[in-house]
């Protein structure tokens, strides 16, 4: 039996997956696909299929599952910062020999009106909100475990929004945590920058549609940006879409 495993977590993840099993590949065409998740939030959407919650213990772990499970195919769907794991599954697929496919949705670029700020680093981020003119309501769209940096900023509102509460929260002069899971509407988002008054939203440069809606708005209404770029990653075969990868599992698997 042909085994793929996905390292998931993304909408493109659960897509595969769901076509994949969908079609019957799973199992019912010869072939088993396994999706695998970090574990990061606490009641994660399960995927079609099976599926393992769960960090492997590195490079070195991620080869011995390779062995044991007889994986004959890899799709790292996971999420465009989650670097570590790229490496990973990079370097273990090297080491066993199994051919690696990257999945990953096109970074959102910057179009007329919007104004977008890059930066490398989220002490970068610190510093340009505090430089004149100084932001005084914030949007932070960045995940829970990323918001440290931030809380030593006096003077500014912060609006957190995230899947999962932080634990712990840190220390901010002033907070409000809104606990909310996308896709978001343009309407949605709209009405939440104006309710909050919000002149600067902090995020990463995810990509997809799921989240992108913040942005239309903040073009509208003219606020501030300061976009994550997103980090270097391993020399890989990668596609864009869940078509292609699905072509290029057939393809691998001989139908």
């Amino acid at each position: 039996m042909f085994t793929v495993l996905i390292l998931g977590g993304t909408s493109e993840a659960y897509q595969l997956a769901e076509a994949l099993h969908g079609s019957g590949d799973s199992g019912g065409c010869g072939r088993r696909v396994i999706s695998s998740l970090a574990g990061r939030t606490a009641q994660p959407r399960l995927p079609a299929g099976e599926y393992r919650i769960g960090g492997f213990g590195g490079s070195d772990g991620l080869v011995a599952y390779l062995h044991h499970e007889s994986i004959d195919a890899v799709v790292d769907a996971t999420h465009p910062f989650a670097g570590q794991m790229r490496w990973h599954a990079a370097t273990a697929c090297a080491t066993a020999g199994v051919p690696l496919l990257r999945l990953e949705r096109p970074a959102w670029q910057a179009g007329p009106g919007d104004r977008w700020s890059e930066v490398d680093d989220w002490p970068t981020a610190v510093a340009q909100l505090a430089a004149a003119p100084p932001a005084r309501r914030v949007l932070l769209a960045l995940g829970r475990q990323e918001l440290a940096p931030f809380a030593a900023l006096d003077g500014v509102h912060f609006l957190i929004r995230s899947v999962d509460p932080p634990d712990p929260m840190p220390p901010f002069a002033s907070a409000e945590l809104l606990l909310a899971r996308g896709p978001f509407t343009l309407a949605d988002e709209r009405e939440l920058l104006v309710r909050h008054a919000i002149d600067t939203i902090v995020c990463k440069n995810s990509g997809g549609d799921a989240t992108d809606a913040k942005l239309a708005a903040a073009r509208e209404l003219g606020v501030r940006v300061l976009m994550r770029r997103r980090p270097p990653q391993p020399d890989s075969p990668t596609v864009a879409t869940v078509a292609a990868a699905a072509q290029w599992i057939a393809a691998r698997a001989g139908n």
